[in-house]
């Protein structure tokens, strides 16, 4: 990568920090680690029921559930950032998500809390190889001893290897 091209990329990445300031996130775990969405994006929380299978549908698509007469489909985040066998108990939650009208599940071990980070909480997501492309990270968020992993729910559902809604313009 050449030099203005690593600092366009910490100039974009600090704009999106300031962008999401203040913003409060909704706490999940997958596996070991913690994670934050924006909260806005969250329609509701339930708990894991039984869904119906798709044909041919990618493993980390569990199926369709269908929710107050809407086809939702259920993505499990476990298996899609490859994190070991899911376990299905009384902990395991679907946050349901609305992004650009498109209402879908997304499977995780737990929900704890709603958090609200100001920029100094804020960190850029560091250049490395993780579970996933570092496209969808906003960044670390430091509360105290925990750290949250900021994850771009928009750019992660509406990406390509997704395939569950329409590329979200720009």
């Amino acid at each position: 990568m050449s030099e203005s091209a690593q600092i366009n990329a910490q100039i974009n990445g600090a704009k999106a920090i300031v962008d999401i300031a203040g913003n409060e996130f909704l706490a999940f775990t997958l596996g070991k680690e913690e994670y934050g969405i924006d909260i806005l994006k969250v329609q509701e929380i339930r708990g894991y029921e039984a869904v119906t299978r798709i044909a041919n549908a990618p493993e980390f698509v569990k199926g369709v559930v269908n929710l107050r007469g809407i086809i939702v489909p259920i993505v499990d985040m476990r298996i899609k950032f490859n994190l070991g066998e899911p376990t299905y108990d009384q902990f395991t939650v679907v946050i349901i998500l609305n992004i650009s009208g498109r209402v879908m599940g997304m499977v995780v071990d737990s929900v704890s809390d709603v958090i609200t980070l100001s920029a100094e909480q804020i960190k850029p997501a560091p250049e490395m190889g993780t579970a996933f492309n570092t496209d969808y990270l906003i960044g670390l968020g430091t509360l105290d001893e925990r750290m949250l992993i900021l994850i771009d729910i928009d750019k992660l559902m509406s990406s390509a290897e997704m395939g569950l809604i329409e590329k979200i313009a720009a």
